[in-house]
């Protein structure tokens, strides 16, 4: 395997290179990295919802009543008819439900360490987070752009770092690919 990673570095690094121009795209246009996102889950979710709906009619259910796998089919078609009709509408509502999560997420945190504060020490950790997840979650609602420009950046993010990860790799697999065979696998020398 490492001889075939060694040979073919340059895949790596071309990666690498793609990951890094995809990153610096989502920071200077949002937007585009945005609606891709957007389109890849209207995507994935028609595509997940075609296959339900076959396994659902093939009676491959894997021990689900047929009718719940064929209704979860046919909602994941509806949901990725109505991404791809009104993508813009999909994000909003994509993320009103991580603003709601994270909202709901934290009153129960909060009511955790309430509950939790006569058994251990440390609750206001959990408190802490519990506020951090509706501070989240009220940011989100009041300025949904200001949270959608940070998705875009959190991936953005993400890609460059990967992107980098890649490329010094594939430029470790070069030098290696460079040296002569050495090892237990290597042809004897004379």
């Amino acid at each position: 395997m490492l001889h075939t990673l060694s040979r073919n570095w340059w895949v790596l690094v071309l990666r690498g290179i793609l990951g890094i121009v995809f990153g610096l795209i989502a920071y200077a246009m949002p937007g585009v990295t945005l609606g891709v996102l957007v389109l890849l889950f209207g995507a994935y979710a028609l595509i997940d919802g075609v296959f339900a709906i076959v396994a659902a009619v093939k009676g491959k259910t894997e021990g689900l009543p047929w009718w719940a796998l064929l209704v979860e089919g046919l909602l994941g078609v509806v949901a990725g008819l109505v991404t791809f009709a009104m993508p813009g509408i999909t994000l909003i509502v994509l993320l009103y439900l991580v603003a709601g999560w994270a909202v709901v997420s934290g009153v129960f945190e909060i009511l955790a360490a309430i509950r939790l504060r006569k058994e251990i020490e440390g609750e206001w950790a959990l408190v802490v987070g519990g506020v951090v997840s509706i501070l989240l979650g009220v940011i989100l609602v009041v300025a949904p752009r200001l949270g959608l420009l940070a998705v875009a950046w959190s991936v953005g993010t993400y890609a460059i770092l990967f992107g980098i990860l890649l490329l010094s790799l594939g430029f470790r697999l070069k030098k290696l690919a460079a040296r002569p065979a050495q090892g237990p696998h290597a042809s004897p020398s004379r």
